[in-house]
């Protein structure tokens, strides 16, 4: 079995003023035999420091880390059957690709056969064939990156672990890399922990994700459940690109709805169903925030057509991004500043317009201005 289990682990270092740094905090997570996980969430986070005390590069202050019923926490790095891909991976330049591919088996003493066959097969499978000769000065940064996945791939580990391995390359070559590892998970099905603090890249790669910050856990679920269902403030506005919109106003009832009213003189006023959000009636008067994501604010076709969607306020395009027939416009609605998706169908904003936008409030979401935490709909 290759589960990974950590239960209550903590890592604390104390500072020079007597006070203590804690990096993580009392975090509890299983990672499944086979699954891939990804730890993800704003730099200094924690998540980094989690992958490495798994692989036994950093020590835990408190808890205990198992790799199916073995617990780690005194097992020696390299007795812990894992391998670590780190981002600013740097091969040993004097020594060939193949001789960089075979070195951790070397290290291990695996005879001269079985590294010649690991090495090779490795090679296959990252299209290093080619490339076993060649020092690793004329290696691309792709190839450079291919070539730390061997190294590990040829370990033949219970557990990978990814720490950014992507960070340095050039969006398309990213791109390119993040296919090629989830289809090396698919084909070689290794329980693997990921990191990456790139919201696009993690949303790609994985099904499940954990968003950590402060060395906590925010949120753990399917890409899909924390996009659609964000727990609070930080995972809503780390998943998405724009991040999603968060209004600040108050609420009041009106007969079978909740109205919602942007602060500071701000346009945007929605009825939000109150059978849609149970929770929001112990929140009139009080702060709230609406959040929407960009995807979800359309322009309105005229002015006298009666709202799509039950939520339209007017506002002024302040700014608009081009990215070839697609836009992100950024629309002044007062005091505050709401960023939309201009897509083809309607005619294109100008700087400065004054327009009519609809709010699809069955995606909108309602959170406690003060707790952070989402409190509808359907909470």
């Amino acid at each position: 079995m290759s589960q990974v289990i950590l239960k209550s682990v903590s890592q604390i270092y104390p500072r020079r003023d007597g006070t203590d740094l804690t990096v993580v905090s009392n975090l509890n997570l299983e990672i499944a035999d086979h699954e891939f996980l990804v730890l993800t969430g704003p730099i200094g986070g924690g998540q980094s420091a989690v992958i490495r005390m798994v692989g036994g590069l950093e020590a835990v202050s408190k808890g205990d880390i198992f790799i199916g019923d073995r617990r780690l926490n005194d097992v020696l790095s390299k007795d812990r059957d894992v391998a670590l891909v780190p981002g600013n991976y740097v091969p040993y330049p004097r020594m060939t690709v193949r001789e960089n591919i075979a070195l951790g088996l070397k290290h291990r003493k695996f005879a001269e056969g079985e590294i010649k066959k690991r090495v090779t097969a490795a090679a296959e499978v990252l299209q290093l064939q080619e490339l076993l000769d060649a020092k690793p000065e004329v290696l691309s940064a792709e190839h450079r990156q291919r070539l730390a996945l061997a190294r590990a791939i040829a370990l033949q580990p219970k557990v990978f672990l990814f720490d950014e391995p992507l960070t340095d390359l050039d969006p398309a070559t990213r791109a390119l890399m993040r296919n090629e590892i989830a289809k090396l998970h698919q084909r070689l099905q290794v329980t693997t922990i990921y990191v990456t603090h790139d919201p696009i890249e993690a949303m790609a790669l994985s099904g499940r994700l954990v968003v950590m910050t402060d060395g906590t856990i925010q949120q753990d679920g399917s890409a899909a459940t924390l996009y659609d269902e964000p727990d609070n403030f930080l995972v809503a506005r780390f998943l998405g690109n724009p991040p999603m919109n968060l209004v600040q106003g108050t609420l009041k009832q009106d007969r079978d709805f909740v109205l919602f009213s942007e602060m500071e003189e701000g346009t945007i006023e929605v009825h939000l169903p109150s059978s849609e959000f149970p929770l929001a009636r112990d929140f009139i008067g009080k702060p709230v925030v609406l959040g929407i994501r960009p995807e979800d604010i359309q322009a309105a076709v005229a002015s006298n057509t009666p709202a799509k969607y039950g939520g339209a306020f007017p506002a002024i395009v302040d700014l608009i991004e081009w990215a070839g027939r697609e836009a992100v416009m950024h629309l002044k609605t007062g005091a505050n500043t709401v960023v939309c998706r201009y897509r083809p169908g309607i005619d294109r904003p100008e700087f400065g317009q004054r327009g009519r936008f609809e709010v699809d409030l069955a995606k909108a979401h309602l959170f406690d201005a003060i707790s952070t935490r989402r409190i509808g709909p359907g909470t």
